[in-house]
């Protein structure tokens, strides 16, 4: 690997070439800089890799992986207000399966789908499984999105037995041995998280009305990847999992042994919540809310108005679990985000990347002159200015990388021009990242 200089004025310097003078000579052999009056100073040129430059070795090379993080919503932010949570334009029978969830109204034009949720069920209830004599046979689509999210995120051994996510904690509303028979899903977009969802600084929001009607208090969930007494599984082909429990931005506020929520996968971009342990916090109206009807038997409905009876009544996790029609359940989790209101939810992205560092030290006698056409005058190519003889100034303001066939492999603007003459020694930091 060589690199190459650019010169100030936008011109880079050719050593070598018949006579000493400043054109594209190819010889690489002695320089000396052109006429006689103007003060006469040798160098030793450099082996050309083209034209348009000097060459000159890199000196040493550093390599380390790095971690870029950046905001998950649109325009890199972090931060997704409740206020402004909406549900996406979907088919009918997608949202059977799952609802996508926008930054803003479906109608703007700066609507983008920022997540999906998902409710699945073990055996399929809260979607039609009856047959047409009315005999449970058939597999319902929250039993797809169960078996989908169990076979992709649990050890082969686990599947059958579904997720056991509540009987985790001693608090826990499942005893030991008892799966989750719901689960609710959130799915984030791999464009928007790159290589994983950031660990230890998310937080999500939950919001609702109680089996009264009453306003729930919020509920803060984070993993607990920053914790002492984090229990999650490493060893994975699908990447690390932590719990999902109590607190904020990976503080964690209850642990895992007290209570678990949910399973975090980063590097899948998934969260898996526990229905029971949801519904115990945020149950839900049991008993309607004016028109609609409870919790447990109605069709959930999203509305941006919270004053909507029936949005309001679909405020909770308790699910209905009918099994000759699609109840929407999915779109209780939307509601309970939307409730927060002028609060946020946090997510942020990962990508590991590799970053090579190239060094290479311009000595004095190296990068001090220029072809650009107004550095000489004449015939002759003499120094256009009497202040340049004997010690030109240029300025370094660009570095080319090229491998050992002269091939040119990638090109740095420096931040700053670098000032170069004959009683000056630079050394060059380039970094390559990818």
């Amino acid at each position: 690997m060589a690199t190459n200089y650019g010169q100030g004025g936008g011109g880079f310097e050719t050593p070598g070439g018949p006579g000493g003078g400043m054109g594209n000579g190819g010889g690489g052999g002695p320089f000396t800089d052109p006429g006689s009056s103007g003060g006469i100073r040798s160098q030793t040129g450099n082996s050309l890799v083209t034209g348009t430059g000097t060459v000159l070795p890199i000196t040493n090379t550093l390599a380390l992986p790095i971690t870029v993080t950046q905001g998950y919503f649109s325009n890199n932010a972090g931060l997704l207000q409740g206020n402004s949570i909406h549900t996406g334009t979907l088919s009918d029978s997608n949202e059977k399966y799952y609802f996508n969830v926008t930054n803003t109204h479906p109608q703007s034009a700066s609507a983008e789908v920022q997540f999906s949720v998902a409710f699945g069920h073990k055996g399929g209830s809260g979607s039609n499984v009856l047959a047409s004599n009315e005999t449970p046979t058939l597999k319902g689509e929250t039993q797809a999105v169960y078996s989908q999210f169990a076979t992709l995120l649990l050890a082969e051994g686990q599947v059958s037995g579904g997720f056991q996510i509540s009987n985790q904690g001693s608090a826990g509303q499942l005893s030991a041995g008892t799966p989750d028979d719901y689960i609710y899903v959130l799915v984030a977009s791999r464009e928007r998280f790159k290589d994983k969802l950031d660990n230890k600084s998310w937080t999500i929001k939950l919001k609702g009305r109680d089996s009264a009607g009453a306003e729930t208090g919020v509920l803060s969930l984070t993993d607990d990847s920053d914790s002492s007494t984090q229990t999650g599984s490493f060893a994975d082909t699908i990447g690390p999992r932590y719990n999902i429990v109590s607190g904020a931005a990976g503080t964690v506020h209850t642990g895992s042994g007290h209570r678990t929520f949910g399973f975090f996968y980063p590097w899948m971009g998934t969260m898996v919540f526990s229905g029971a342990e949801l519904s115990a916090s945020i149950p839900g109206p049991t008993t309607g809310d004016g028109a609609a009807a409870p919790i447990t038997s109605n069709t959930a409905s999203f509305n941006a108005s919270s004053a909507d009876g029936l949005f309001r009544s679909s405020s909770g996790f308790a699910p209905n679990l009918y099994d000759e029609g699609y109840p929407n359940n999915a779109l209780k989790f939307v509601n309970c985000l939307r409730n927060i209101g002028t609060e946020d939810i946090r997510l942020r992205g990962s990508q590991e990347q590799n970053k090579k560092s190239f060094f290479c030290t311009v000595n004095p006698q190296d990068c001090n002159f220029s072809t650009n056409a107004t550095f000489v005058s004449g015939s002759e190519g003499k120094l256009r200015h009497k202040s340049m003889f004997n010690n030109p100034n240029v300025y370094i303001t660009g570095v080319g990388l090229h491998d050992t066939n002269g091939n040119l492999m990638a090109v740095a603007k420096m931040s700053t021009p670098v000032q170069k003459n004959f009683g000056t020694q630079t050394t060059i930091k380039v970094n390559l990242t990818y």
